[in-house]
C-alpha cells in the first residue's frame, strides 16, 4: 500500500495539470532511490507495444524550478509525465512536483492509448 496526499489547484494556464504529492513509501527509502524508480518506471503500454505510449513515461527533472506548464507539458509528444523537486517531507516519507498535459495525456491521448492498451490486451478487436 502506498499513501498519497495530492492536491490540486486551477491556475490561468492554457494547458498542464500541476500536482504537488507528499507520499509516505512501503518503506525507507533514499532519494536517489526514489529517483531511480520514477525514471525506470516502464508503463504497461509501453512494455506491450502501444504506438501511443512513450519512453520514458516518467521523465525526472533536477532542476529546483521544474517542472514548469509552459516548458514541460509536451513531454514526450504531450504524453509523458514530468517529476521535479523531490524531497524528504517532513510529514510523510517524500514529496514532489508532478506535470501532466490535460488535453493530450488526460483526455485525448489518454483515450487512444486506453483503446490501444485494450486491443494489446485482447479485450476487444
Amino acid at each position: 500500500d502506498i499513501a498519497i496526499s495530492p492536491s490540486c489547484n486551477r491556475v490561468a494556464t492554457r494547458d498542464g495539470h500541476l500536482e504537488a504529492v507528499s507520499v509516505e513509501l512501503g518503506r525507507k527509502a533514499s532519494r536517489e532511490e526514489v529517483i531511480a524508480a520514477l525514471r525506470g518506471f516502464q508503463s504497461l503500454p509501453f512494455r506491450l507495444g502501444c504506438p501511443s505510449a512513450v519512453e520514458p513515461t516518467i521523465i525526472v527533472r533536477d532542476e529546483p524550478d521544474r517542472p514548469q506548464t509552459f516548458l514541460d507539458r509536451d513531454a514526450g509528444r504531450g504524453m509523458a509525465i514530468t517529476v521535479g523537486r523531490v524531497r524528504p517531507c517532513e510529514v510523510l516519507d517524500f514529496k514532489f512536483v508532478v506535470l501532466s498535459h490535460n488535453t493530450i495525456r488526460g483526455a485525448a491521448g489518454g483515450a487512444i492509448l486506453n483503446a490501444e492498451l485494450m486491443i494489446a490486451q485482447g479485450m476487444i478487436a
